[in-house]
């Protein structure tokens, strides 16, 4: 069953995808592993392993993750989204800075009489 995800990818979206799962494919033959070892490697089935290997946007992130760890290549997957490295986002919040900086009032201390 395909994922109504799949039918509103953008091309270069699936592009992405597809090499994405080629080079999951390729770093796994460069090590020698099967397609049957990996699979239970990740837990999952080998049908599940091929559509990695494929790409397919149905299958969960968790699966690729478990590829790339299998594979040694998990650490990229924890600073893909690192918000100091977000250059648009770092932009955004400049934009968003105040043009200027008040200090609030506050109420004088209470003097000492009634």
């Amino acid at each position: 069953m395909k994922s109504n995800v799949t039918n509103v990818l953008p091309l270069t979206v699936k592009r992405s995808l597809a090499k994405f799962g080629h080079d999951i494919a390729t770093a796994r033959r460069k090590r020698g592993l099967t397609t049957i070892v990996m699979a239970e490697r990740m837990g999952v089935a080998k049908n599940t392993y091929l559509r990695v290997e494929r790409g397919d946007a149905g299958v969960g992130l968790g699966a690729y993750a478990m590829a790339l760890f299998v594979l040694g290549l998990g650490e990229p997957l924890a600073t893909l989204v690192d918000a100091s490295r977000d250059d648009t986002g770092l932009l955004l919040d400049v934009a968003r800075l105040p043009k200027r900086v008040r200090m609030k009032r506050t109420d004088p201390p209470p003097s000492g009489k009634p």
